[in-house]
């Protein structure tokens, strides 16, 4: 570990220096990484650069230094598709970094969540169902940058946010928009008005979150209540928090949040469960037991779907 105490208009100067000094092959490779993270004292304010996985910088900030080190608003800039990462791989797990300590409900009415992340009606619902009224102002919930303004299939109307720390957020089914691509927008703003295009059963807000194109369950993040609380100024993203199959959009998940990464590893490893078989089972039913699909069992444990099971047979599920 190295401690650098600088003034935040150095922390950009210093980041180039350390690149120099440790080559590019380096990183990535967490078993020869002799380096876990750089510790910089801003003002005071102790902050670090920590390096995992896979090339991942992972930055808690001051609001000093937000515009040096924490922007991801111009990475894969794109107002023409919905999603600029398509094709992008995700590494688990991510880290999340937030300035703000709340967020601003994005209806202006009381917060009521109709649909939560997760599996519905034998589809993965991405995001959660906000209640509101056809006409209502739908607003940002955060600082950010629109990306992306228009209708995009069964969300209807649509705007993205793109905010600091590299998060998406996506507003749906609306009916009228405030806002154009490109305009920087402020938290509580109001951005578009509600309403029910798309594919909708009734007027909501359909709000997701997502980071690199890959979806999160907001409720992880954020608590939607009078208090629209940030769960944490820091914390990592798992794979589970970040899959519709492993939730239901009718219930809430046990929310447990990770702040470092072996918090993070020990619950990637304890999701792993091993399932004995009975007699009757089959991969289907199995797999719709704990919410995923027959592929994912098939990847885990090296079989085909049409492989025969046998009775006492161990079988992981992820």
């Amino acid at each position: 570990m190295i401690v650098i105490k600088k003034k935040p208009g150095a922390c950009v100067f210093l980041f180039f220096i350390f690149f120099l000094m440790y080559p590019k092959d380096s990183f990535g490779q967490q078993d020869d990484l002799a380096l876990d993270h750089i510790e910089l004292v801003l003002n005071g304010e102790l902050t670090y650069l920590s390096i995992y996985p896979n090339n991942k910088i992972n930055v808690p900030i001051s609001e000093d230094s937000k515009t040096e080190i924490l922007d991801q608003l111009s990475v894969k800039w794109n107002n023409k598709y919905f999603n600029p990462y398509r094709g992008e791989n995700v590494v688990f797990p991510f880290q999340l970094v937030f300035v703000d300590t709340v967020f601003s409900s994005p209806v202006t009415r009381k917060m009521v969540v109709t649909s939560r992340y997760g599996w519905r009606r034998g589809r993965p619902h991405q995001g959660i169902d906000i209640d509101l009224v056809v006409g209502d102002t739908v607003k940002s919930i955060l600082d950010g940058k629109v990306r992306y303004v228009g209708y995009h299939g069964g969300h209807g109307k649509t705007v993205v946010i793109r905010h600091h720390n590299g998060l998406e957020t996506v507003y749906a089914h609306l009916s009228n928009y405030f806002v154009k691509e490109n305009d920087e927008v402020k938290k509580g703003q109001g951005i578009a008005k509600g309403g029910l295009t798309g594919n909708t059963r009734g007027s909501h807000l359909h709000l997701e979150v997502r980071y690199h194109g890959k979806s999160i369950n907001p409720e992880y993040l954020f608590e939607f209540d009078e208090d629209s609380k940030i769960r944490s100024d820091a914390l990592f993203v798992t794979r589970k928090w970040a899959t519709p199959r492993y939730h239901r959009s009718t219930r809430k998940s046990n929310i447990v949040v990770h702040k470092t990464i072996p918090e993070a590893d020990k619950f990637e490893e304890q999701q792993k469960k091993i399932y004995t078989v009975r007699k009757g089972d089959t991969l289907y039913r199995i797999a719709n037991k704990y919410g995923l699909a027959v592929s994912e069992i098939c990847k885990i444990n090296s079989i085909r779907h049409n492989s025969v099971l046998k009775i006492g047979q161990q079988i992981f599920i992820n």
